[in-house]
């Protein structure tokens, strides 16, 4: 039997004790696209309280509204995204992103694209992926909302990603996870063990294409927003283990990802990761990759 009592459990043995959560709403101020508006300004003026986020740029907890921020003109012309404070992270931890070459390699519904352009001010390219159909009708709409012009689409498995001929500089793995409870309620009545398992072994493929078309000075960051460490130090640890890469250290929101996971030692550098509990934001897991030098 799994459930509520077993996950809870889990999270114990990994140093943190459950508490339900009910995650702040958020935004981000898309700079490319505020030149010379307040935008803040003009979201005080239609009653939206908004209070900075302290460890990131351009971030911003939505504290009291009395409509929807998704149904505002300033929205629509793309002068900010709607998005969750911890996924708002992972972006931003790519080095010198302007004028590169670019593989968001799970990209709808679009958010960490838009971002990804906006810190690149729409130089470069951004090769965007997604294996699902409709979720591209999403991606693309975010695209033209937020007037994104350096971006190409494709439906493509990101673990057939090497088809593209291409090597990248920077490759963003925002995988497919279990997600957790933070955000969906329900999460501890429908998630196994054999869930969590199977997105491990999918993220693993994802990762090993990856590391294939990783340019030799690029960049890799893997994000996913599950708590469970199959996901995530496990699967650090067999990449660091197995696919040439070593981890980068990384300063951000979070706490330092342990190296010791239900009695099982990990490498020590897995500790360059950082694990981010439910709070004010939702569960998330960040790790920068880069290829092991050679010697």
């Amino acid at each position: 039997m799994f459930g509520r009592e077993f996950f809870v459990n889990r999270y114990r043995l990994l140093g943190w004790e459950f508490r339900d959560v009910t995650p702040k709403q958020a935004i981000r101020v898309n700079v490319m696209n505020v030149k010379g508006i307040n935008i803040l300004e003009r979201l005080r003026g239609l009653g939206v309280e908004l209070e900075k986020i302290p460890f990131l740029h351009g971030g911003y907890w939505v504290l009291c509204s009395d409509f929807s921020v998704g149904a505002t003109v300033e929205y629509l012309l793309g002068y900010y995204s709607i998005q969750e404070v911890a996924a708002q992270i992972p972006v931003t931890l790519f080095a010198d992103l302007r004028g590169k070459t670019v593989l968001d390699a799970c990209a709808a519904p679009g958010g960490k694209t838009v971002q990804l352009a906006d810190l690149m001010e729409n130089t470069g390219v951004i090769v965007a992926l997604d294996v699902d159909g409709r979720r591209l009708n999403a991606l693309a709409n975010q695209l033209e909302r937020c007037r994104v012009k350096n971006t190409i689409v494709y439906r493509l498995d990101a673990r057939k990603a090497s088809k593209l001929g291409l090597k990248f500089d920077k490759i963003l793995l925002d995988v497919p996870c279990s997600g957790n409870f933070a955000t969906d309620k329900g999460w501890f009545r429908r998630r196994t063990l054999a869930d969590v398992e199977r997105n491990a072994r999918l993220q693993r493929e994802i990762l090993a294409e990856a590391a294939e078309i990783l340019k030799e000075d690029g960049e890799i960051v893997y994000a996913t927003c599950s708590l469970e460490p199959e996901e995530n130090e496990l699967n650090i640890d067999w990449a660091v283990k197995n696919l040439g890469l070593e981890t980068v250290e990384i300063k951000c929101y979070g706490e330092e990802a342990p190296t010791e996971i239900f009695g099982r030692k990990l490498d020590d550098s897995v500790g360059n990761c950082r694990r981010i509990w439910p709070g004010e934001t939702q569960g998330f897991f960040i790790c920068k990759l880069k290829k092991r030098e050679r010697g």
